[in-house]
């Protein structure tokens, strides 16, 4: 069996029913098993680490991006932390039998998943970037150069209302949804 590690990030560290619901919708996918909620109040952010099967690793971490979609209203956040959605990113790391190139695989299904299902933007970026400019750091403009990631594990970021932080301001996708949820 493929495994993975995911850790997304959500914009809530202060509300503890809606951060059991996100923790609960990831558990209830099969096979899953949380292995730590990470909250902080002053940061207005938790982070839910889980390991998943390759098969319903994209399933967990869709149900708790939907979870975070209805329940986070960033109009109302408040925080010390900078963010770009209620769910701000979704590292997906390589574990037993698994591959960087399974986690690229994952991070695309979900980003296509959640803008299609969802309507909400998703950036790619880190070894799931859709271009290379979109990798940290960008890597040197040649051929040898593709196929090599400076990272050990691969994210999607999911936006539900739009922050941009002066530091870190990442690009769109090439093929963003129409819609957006806002």
């Amino acid at each position: 069996m493929k495994l993975v590690e995911c850790v997304p990030n959500f914009s809530e560290g202060r509300r503890p029913e809606v951060i059991t619901a996100i923790r609960d919708a990831i558990a209830a996918v099969d096979g899953v098993s949380v292995l730590d909620v990470s909250s902080d109040a002053s940061h207005n952010r938790s982070v839910i680490t889980f390991v998943a099967p390759t098969d319903t690793a994209v399933d967990a971490a869709f149900a708790g991006i939907k979870v975070a979609a209805e329940r986070i209203d960033l109009s109302k956040h408040t925080g010390e932390h900078p963010r770009i959605g209620a769910t701000d990113v979704v590292p997906f790391i390589p574990l037993e039998g698994s591959t960087m190139e399974d986690c690229i695989a994952l991070a695309r299904a979900l980003g296509e998943r959640v803008g299609r299902e969802l309507k909400i933007p998703v950036y790619l970026y880190e070894a799931a970037a859709a271009t290379l400019e979109r990798q940290n750091p960008p890597p040197a403009r040649s051929r040898s150069a593709r196929g090599r990631f400076s990272s050990r594990t691969t994210s999607t970021s999911v936006p539900h209302r739009t922050f941009r932080s002066p530091r870190a301001s990442p690009r769109p996708c090439a093929d963003p949804p129409a819609a957006s949820s806002t």
